[in-house]
């Protein structure tokens, strides 16, 4: 009997000899320590408050925070995504929970009481339609391979390097099913991007996937990448809304042998791009560029950018209307989006918001008479039906969206995408975190998100009246300040009538497409537009 007791003694005083050393190895380094006056006051408990502080933002998002508070997307908004993406009921029930009455700058769309569009009552109707373009991208300027993109909405620039290999792959295939464009990023083109979506070539300011030995531009190089590839169009990018006028970084950690070769830098290290480009220094030798490479590949060339100095844009648009020179489409990316590492200043505080940015750019161009022969796209946090509806009242004939599709194949909003420890496998390189990610299955819910967007923001265009999103104008859109004033983006923004409007022939064109589209029967794949120039 004393034998026995003596064993269960000593097993439990093992159970708490280990912890107990433990936690005494602990204290003693943190006494020593000299990095953490918390730790050196308060030893061992004190690693409490960083437990906290790493779950804080989990703990706040599942447990404390309202269905409206939490940044950059808010739990409704998150919601509506995920189901979607996972087709299952995205609609919600017993009233709005925004606080309409007195939020200051509350988006309202106004509804038509009569129109001539047949309307539909199935709540997912007209998920087949890709919805067209109402411009043809290119025609004005007539580049050799302008075409009508056959999706409003399209994938915008997340470069692989940024993404994982699964969640690029994921993102294609969905992008190919629903007949979006998928757009690069200033990485390169990966074979992660030739799953089947025509593509977007993206070239930053370090010239990735078209650069020689040095990091100088190489042209030979650029028109044997998009002859290798499906690129419908090349973007050049100048800025963007999260950090202009920074350039782009790639923490060493995500730069494997695998980037580091389709890019052309060192493995390992920090990959950053140059704030600035070095083949043109201003307006004149851009737009000399521009049409350099439009002659060389074919394909329509134009510009993304955040807004700040209107400089550049007077500067544009005066060389646009003297020179016979010019872009073939505008992509004006907002303050308000997102990117995967960025300072804290250049987040919060660099560039405008896309809606007056936006429509301070398209201004400029409506009053030169130039509108009609330049397509407008608009990005930075527009993957929500309402702001994608705001987005095209203002002039944008397509929208770019990035995030929310990341929310559709497993994004969780943990912010960690410049740590390369993203829990969920879209923003890492890690192989672990990212093998994770299946892309056969988040490519079905990444073409549902898109579909499900292009359907809600179809429905609006229905109870608006219109026959196409395009065709919303500024002034069907309010913006109110609680109970007490209310203007609408036309009298906010100072548009004319026609602004924010297609050609009158553009117009004419896509409303004959789209009733083409509707008179197809139902479950079958109606394809207004096509992929070629008309």
């Amino acid at each position: 009997m004393a034998a026995r007791a003596y064993g269960e003694f000593m097993k439990r005083w093992n159970v708490l000899a280990i912890p107990a050393a433990a936690a005494a190895a602990i204290a003693s380094y943190d006494l020593v320590q000299r990095r953490h006056a918390l730790l050196r006051n308060f030893p061992v408990v004190g690693h409490g408050r960083y437990l906290l502080e790493s779950l804080g933002p989990e703990l706040r998002q599942y447990i404390t925070t309202g269905n409206d508070e939490e940044r950059p997307f808010t739990r409704d908004q998150r919601r509506w995504v995920y189901a979607s993406s996972k087709r299952v009921t995205d609609t919600f029930g017993f009233g709005t929970d925004n606080d309409i009455e007195f939020t200051d700058g509350y988006t309202i769309i106004k509804h038509r009481t009569f129109s001539e569009i047949p309307p539909s009552a199935m709540p997912h109707a007209d998920e087949h339609l890709a919805i067209p373009s109402a411009k043809v991208l290119g025609a004005a300027r007539g580049r050799t391979h302008a075409f009508r993109p056959r999706s409003i909405v399209n994938i915008s620039g997340m470069s692989f390097g940024a993404l994982s290999s699964a969640a690029v792959v994921a993102l294609n295939r969905g992008a190919a099913a629903t007949d979006c464009l998928h757009n690069t990023g200033e990485g390169g083109i990966s074979r992660y991007h030739r799953n089947g979506a025509d593509l977007i070539f993206q070239i930053g300011t370090a010239y990735f996937g078209c650069r020689d030995e040095d990091g100088r531009f190489d042209l030979a190089r650029l028109r044997a990448l998009v002859e290798s590839a499906p690129v419908r169009a090349i973007e050049i990018k100048l800025s963007q809304g999260a950090k202009p006028g920074l350039g782009g970084l790639l923490p060493g950690a995500k730069v494997t042998p695998e980037i580091a070769e389709i890019r052309g830098v060192p493995e390992g290290r920090d990959c950053i791009s140059p704030s600035r480009h070095t083949a043109f220094r201003d307006v004149d030798s851009m737009l000399d560029w521009v049409e350099l490479l439009a002659a060389e590949t074919g394909l329509p060339v134009g510009i993304k950018s955040a807004v700040g100095d209107p400089t550049f844009w007077d500067l544009l648009v005066d060389a646009m209307s003297n020179s016979g020179r010019g872009v073939d489409f505008v992509t004006i990316d907002g303050g308000e989006g997102g990117t995967g590492a960025a300072p804290l200043v250049f987040t919060d505080a660099v560039s405008l918001p896309f809606r007056s940015g936006f429509a301070r750019v398209y201004a400029k161009f409506a009053e030169a008479g130039l509108t009609d022969g330049i397509t407008f796209i608009g990005s930075g946090k527009l993957g929500l039906p309402d702001n994608a509806v705001a987005a095209m009242s203002l002039g944008c004939d397509l929208i770019n969206v990035a995030r929310e599709p990341m929310l559709a194949v497993g994004c969780i909003q943990a912010q960690k995408c410049h740590t390369d420890r993203c829990p969920t496998g879209v923003a890492t390189q890690n192989p672990w975190l990212a093998h994770g990610l299946d892309a056969g299955i988040k490519s079905i819910r990444a073409a549902n998100y898109l579909r499900a967007l292009r359907r809600d923001v179809f429905k609006v265009a229905e109870a608006c009246g219109v026959a196409h999103p395009g065709l919303i104008t500024a002034s069907d859109v309010e913006v109110a300040d609680g109970n007490r004033h209310s203007i609408t983006l036309a009298d906010l923004y100072g548009y004319r009538t026609g602004w924010g409007l297609p050609g009158d022939a553009d117009r004419a064109e896509i409303t004959r497409l789209m009733s083409e589209a509707a008179a197809v029967p139902a479950g079958e794949t109606g394809s207004p537009g096509a992929k070629t120039a008309p």
